[in-house]
């Protein structure tokens, strides 16, 4: 398995990174349409990160494509940019969806893909996307997006059970924007922004507690030890203890969770 925090530090350098002078072919590449994020990234063929972007836009909301046409735009323009780092074409990607959407919907995803000219070679669960780059034997990969929540429970390495329900970090921008007067961009500025953070914290513990409250009530009866976290919502300081105190299982996140589940798709993307 990789070292998974040396990865992610690699993906974080892979976004900044204006030009790629060399990389070991081939290429493997994600493709992650989230609710809040669509992230593109490009792996070498050792598995390490080698260029990548993202942005935020709302053309999915709670795993479904809802601005079709602007969904592909937003790819289009994200695909130009790590083309131009990486100086080749992306002819081929893989991409991922939460567990329990609809096969329409799953459908849609590539062919959003198909529409930027990218074929999609495969679709994957986005918590199983993530094992991919966890490593997980035991325990539940959670994935929290903008939107939802996706849940899976991994026994012996393998996904024994996978749930997605709504609920995620475009929830803790609303409710931020409700107590501040302000709009969703805004609020979405001072949810980034570390300064900010410990003041908010007390307005959307409740939507954290909400999401804890999902994830036990999926976890209950199950032999669970352990939980990651991921997913761009679980970087907020304190979510992680708010799983943990809910839930009663230690809950931990790894540096960069917004990277986790499109390096695992990249993973999952043969060449």
């Amino acid at each position: 398995m990789p070292d998974i925090e040396a990865t992610l530090k690699a993906a974080d350098a892979a976004m900044k990174r204006r030009h790629v002078k060399s990389f070991q072919g081939p290429l493997h590449v994600g493709v992650d349409l989230g609710t809040a994020y669509t992230v593109v990234i490009a792996l070498d063929g050792k598995m390490k990160p080698v260029a990548g972007t993202y942005q935020f836009a709302q053309v999915v909301r709670d795993g479904v494509v809802v601005d079709f046409m602007g969904a592909i735009d937003l790819l289009k323009q994200l695909k130009s940019r790590v083309e131009a780092k990486l100086g080749v074409e992306i002819a081929s990607a893989a991409s991922a969806y939460p567990p329990g959407v609809p096969l329409a919907e799953v459908q849609a995803v590539r062919y959003v893909l198909e529409g930027a000219g990218i074929e999609c070679q495969r679709l994957i669960d986005e918590p199983t996307a993530a094992n991919a780059l966890l490593g997980v034997q035991n325990g539940a990969v959670v994935d929290v997006g903008g939107g939802s929540t996706g849940i899976a429970i991994i026994e012996k390495g393998q996904v024994v059970y996978t749930a997605d329900e709504p609920t995620g970090g475009t929830h803790f921008t609303l409710v931020i924007a409700g107590s501040r007067g302000v709009s969703f961009e805004e609020a979405e500025a001072l949810k980034l922004d570390p300064k900010m953070q410990k003041s908010l914290f007390p307005v959307i513990r409740p939507v954290m507690e909400k999401v804890a409250s999902i994830i036990q009530r999926h976890l209950a009866d199950r032999n669970v030890q352990n939980i990651t976290l991921v997913g761009g919502a679980v970087a907020f300081p304190g979510f992680a203890d708010v799983v943990t105190d809910v839930t009663g299982i230690p809950a931990t996140v790894p540096s960069r969770p917004l990277f986790v589940t499109p390096i695992g798709i990249a993973m999952n993307h043969e060449v």
